[in-house]
């Protein structure tokens, strides 16, 4: 049996959460499978907080290069993933992308010629680089009377579309401008749609875990089948609540007393995303407290490998390099040595943000 506790642990240690990784930041996002990328700065902070050493501008050198790239993945949302997983990886998740657009935008667009659309948005898509509400007033012009931004979305769903740089890219600002894989890699994606790989990953990532986690984490439904049909390879554990747990032969499981330091997660982080239930890092009393209603998670901190409160970093440029001011919102009470550890970890991120400005912490005891 394994406790909430070991379970924490597990998942630090494979998130390059317990002990920092020394090695790249490509390998590092291979590691996680991708990193949630709806805020674009997201994955810098995730990987400062993973590696012993991490320059940003490694990461902006592996876009512009085409190494990695950005890319609606599990759950139909942005990942930052490497070249090779987004070739891989697309296909796999096709009837998550499927499912949504069937369920959200061909209920708003009755008659819709699908396969017309896909023509259309390839050949569009092919010629330039462009952004969403280019390419769905374009479709609207040859598809009739339909809302853009459904057309512009059920081309997402359809066809494989990463968004380009310099979007992302370390201190860039720019609309999000889209290309095809096919186009900005130069390789067509594979059309495997077998999850087993994927599983496997996952589980090295995240694991132990039951088939409702791997579900939860990429949005693919009936994996119970393909998880059956790998129970020679995987290791059978259970849950305090007596859940069958699936792991890879060698995932890390460290002693559940081991000691970690302060951790500061980006915005959507993965770590916090991944699993049906959540409670190996945070309780269900604290989810509202950094989950909106309107689907946004906030930067947290964790505190002995659970989620202890949010961080929101505001910057003040109206005078020289200006002033960047990090307010912390915990949700119980801080304690005066778990202060002094947050303002260290704080600090050094507000280092890494605003290496230029004037830094300012400040603790909202509740």
């Amino acid at each position: 049996m394994l406790s909430t506790r070991a379970l924490n642990r597990a998942l630090l240690a494979r998130q390059g959460l317990l002990e920092p990784w020394s090695c790249g930041p490509e390998e590092a996002i291979e590691r996680l499978v991708g990193m949630q990328s709806q805020a674009p700065n997201a994955p810098y902070v995730g990987l400062w907080t993973r590696l012993q050493q991490f320059d940003p501008d490694e990461l902006s050198t592996l876009m512009l290069s085409r190494r990695t790239v950005r890319i609606a993945l599990m759950r139909s949302t942005l990942f930052l993933v490497s070249a090779r997983d987004c070739l891989a990886l697309r296909a796999v998740l096709q009837p998550v992308m499927d499912r949504s657009m069937k369920t959200n935008q061909l209920k708003r667009l009755p008659g819709l010629d699908v396969e017309r659309l896909t023509m259309l948005a390839r050949e569009l898509m092919a010629s330039e680089p462009r952004t969403f509400a280019q390419l769905g007033a374009l479709l609207a012009q040859d598809l009739g009377d339909y809302a853009a931004a459904d057309l512009a979305a059920v081309a997402r769903t359809v066809l494989p579309l990463v968004q380009v740089t310099p979007r992302g890219v370390w201190g860039a600002s720019r609309a999000a401008y889209h290309s095809t894989v096919e186009e900005w890699l130069g390789e067509q994606p594979s059309t495997e749609q077998d999850p087993t790989d994927a599983i496997r990953r996952y589980l090295t990532a995240f694991g132990p875990a039951t088939v409702a986690d791997i579900q939860a984490w990429c949005g693919l439904t009936g994996l119970a089948a393909y998880v059956a049909k790998m129970a020679d390879e995987l290791r059978v554990f259970a849950d305090e609540r007596g859940r069958e747990l699936f792991d890879v032969p060698d995932g890390l499981l460290p002693d559940p007393e081991t000691v970690v330091g302060v951790k500061i997660l980006p915005e959507f982080d993965d770590a916090l995303l991944s699993h049906a239930d959540r409670s190996r890092i945070f309780s269900d009393d604290t989810r509202s407290r950094f989950m909106t209603t309107n689907g946004l998670v906030r930067s947290t901190y964790l505190v002995d490998g659970f989620v202890h409160g949010c961080l929101n970093i505001s910057r003040d440029r109206s005078a020289g390099p200006g002033v960047a001011t990090a307010t912390i919102e915990p949700f119980t009470r801080v304690r005066r040595t778990e202060a002094a550890a947050l303002r260290v970890q704080v600090r050094r991120l507000l280092t890494f943000l605003e290496p230029g400005a004037r830094h300012a912490i400040v603790i909202n005891q509740p």
